[in-house]
């Protein structure tokens, strides 16, 4: 309880406080006679107050009264971690299929996106070798193959045809996992290529030829895209490991399969940039028009 006055003339200012006993009672002692302000407060309730004049020789008794249950507002912000937000996101760019079939996971058509951590990126990589139509593109280009008779040392028949599927789903596989979840990794880099879809198409296209060797880093700043480049020529390294004896050419097949992987990698921007959009039915709502 505090008991209040401001002083007048001769008055005296008071500023007093007590603590009620276990019954509420409670009493100030003392008091020179005139105006005041009592105020009754309690954790949880709201406080009253009264007002009086106290005059010479009185006992002011204050009336019996109830506190009323105080109206708390309580403000509780709930909110996603990063990695749970890239989760979700993570959701809608495996729903992204090219005519509804073709996979555009390594898509975003949120400029913002929030970076992916590591477990995420291989998860994104093996969600890609493990789709159907991989296999399916894979084969296709494994028949065409073996049609020109390419890769002779291979041979035809079943073995043939067998072999130029193995050689061809290694690459797709090692070019997936270094280029896109080993190497952005350890580099911190977002294998994802980002949307523009705004501006001029000079400029878009530029954008889109330049993402081919620079990329967005998980700290949100653009820097060189490391991982496509060492990821492409990893890649051409390791395809000397299965490739027919006479198609190998050491250091040269490894650099000219890396630089296929980058010339590969600016031309599937373009389409991504002006074309692959408007095929792609299901499409983040977040997304730039």
């Amino acid at each position: 309880m505090r008991l209040t006055r401001s002083g007048t003339g001769d008055a005296q200012s008071l500023n007093q406080e007590v603590i009620s006993d276990s019954d509420g009672e409670f009493s100030f002692a003392n008091i020179a006679p005139g105006p005041f302000q009592l105020t009754i407060t309690s954790a949880g309730f709201a406080a009253q107050t009264f007002s009086g004049t106290l005059r010479s020789g009185e006992n002011y008794i204050v009336p019996q009264n109830a506190l009323a249950v105080a109206n708390n507002v309580t403000d509780v912000e709930v909110g996603l971690s990063q990695t749970e937000v890239a989760e979700e996101q993570i959701k809608i760019e495996e729903k992204q299929r090219v005519l509804g079939v073709l996979p555009n996971f390594y898509v975003s058509y949120i400029a913002n996106a929030a970076p992916l951590n590591s477990k995420q990126k291989f998860e994104l990589a093996f969600r890609t070798v493990v789709d159907p139509f991989t296999f399916i593109f894979v084969g296709g280009v494994a028949g065409v193959e073996q049609a020109q008779n390419h890769f002779a040392g291979y041979g035809q028949g079943a073995q043939g045809y067998g072999k130029r599927f193995g050689a061809g789903y290694a690459d797709t596989v090692a070019g997936t996992f270094v280029g896109a979840a080993i190497l952005p990794s350890l580099l911190k880099q977002d294998p994802r290529y980002f949307y523009k879809g705004i501006g001029s198409t000079p400029s878009r296209t530029l954008y889109a030829i330049a993402n081919a060797v620079i990329c967005k880093g998980d700290n949100g700043h653009w820097q060189v895209n490391y991982s496509n480049i060492l990821g492409s020529l990893a890649a051409g390294g390791i395809s000397n490991l299965y490739y027919p004896e006479q198609d190998r050419n050491g250091a040269g097949l490894t650099f000219a399969n890396g630089a296929i992987g980058i010339g590969a990698t600016a031309v599937a921007n373009l389409f991504q940039e002006f074309v692959i959009r408007k095929l792609t039915p299901k499409v983040p709502s977040s997304a730039k028009p």
